[in-house]
């Protein structure tokens, strides 16, 4: 097996080819650093590509108060629509109303926090590129259709579909345009400090070599506490809480183009997406996984639950 040293220093060093190391790639490398991006199997090939496939804003975490956290989200969905709008594009939501588990005036005013709060972080005087939200009567426009005829009146809000996997192959492209390299089928091994900066070992293609970075950035996923633990031997009191989102693919359920957002009696919400064309992307579940399981399948009882 080939052993050898990188001739080249790198400012950055980037563990983990997921859309948090892409983007980070890209960013970093269009301020003028050298960039190196590792990722040990294809870019994008966990949870990066098995996301929801939504750019959006939080809309439940306004039940929680994160005012700033939502309005950040937006103030970057409405970013990422106007920079990509090949890749990303507006959503209709379909939110029927549940009396006995949140009233009508909370979502009406949580909708329309929604709707503003993004804008003051993108400066005064700015507007949503998306429609407003507003109550609706399910039996009108196809609002109501695939749900159950209890179902009598409703929310329309939006956010944005986005191809999650191209997403992340543009953010790789844009960083390596700008000069960062990235290299996929090569696994961070370990690294060391030596006078002030890092000596990484890696193991690819190019067989096991060493390189030289002054900051290493760990975006390894849900294999972060194994890159802190075992590559890095660093060892930080704080957990890592691993947990999976499941989601199902069924027929589709209906033929309008808008999707679902439904209310669960545990509170959590399930959401309902048009899935390559004849399909509907049901999702998510919220699972503790345990650090041995990375690769996560779904359960029997997680699929009873998106189906209930």
């Amino acid at each position: 097996m080939q052993l050898g040293v990188d001739s080249e220093h790198y400012d950055l060093l980037i563990i983990g080819g997921g859309i948090n190391g892409a983007g980070i790639a890209r960013d970093a490398a269009g301020r003028g650093l050298k960039v190196l991006l590792v990722e040990q199997n294809d870019l994008a090939s966990a949870t990066s590509s098995a996301s929801t496939k939504l750019i959006h804003g939080g809309l439940r975490y306004l039940e929680y108060f994160e005012f700033r956290l939502v309005a950040e989200a937006l103030a970057e969905r409405e970013t990422l629509l106007k920079i990509a709008p090949h890749i990303i594009w507006p959503l209709e939501f379909v939110l029927p109303h549940e009396s006995h588990l949140r009233p009508a005036w909370m979502i009406r005013a949580g909708l329309f926090l929604y709707d503003h709060l993004g804008h003051r972080m993108l400066g005064f005087g700015s507007k949503s590129s998306l429609p407003m939200s507003k109550g609706v009567r399910l039996a009108d426009n196809g609002y109501g259709a695939g749900l159950k005829p209890e179902f009598k009146r409703g929310f329309v809000y939006y956010d944005c579909w986005v191809d999650d996997a191209r997403l992340v192959v543009l953010n790789a492209r844009s960083a390596a345009a700008h000069g960062a390299t990235i290299q996929t089928h090569t696994r961070f091994v370990s690294a060391r400090r030596e006078g002030g900066e890092w000596a990484a070992t890696l193991n690819g293609e190019r067989g096991i070599r060493t390189v030289r970075a002054s900051a290493i950035v760990n975006a390894a996923g849900p294999w972060v506490r194994q890159v802190l633990d075992e590559a890095l031997r660093i060892r930080l009191p704080a957990t890592v809480r691993l947990v999976k989102g499941s989601h199902i693919v069924v027929p589709r359920i209906h033929e309008e183009r808008h999707a679902f957002i439904l209310q669960n009696p545990d509170r959590r919400v399930i959401f309902m997406i048009p899935y390559e064309r004849q399909f509907t992307l049901v999702g998510t579940t919220d699972v503790p996984v345990t650090r041995d399981d990375y690769r996560a399948k779904i359960s029997r009882k997680e699929i009873d639950y998106l189906c209930e």
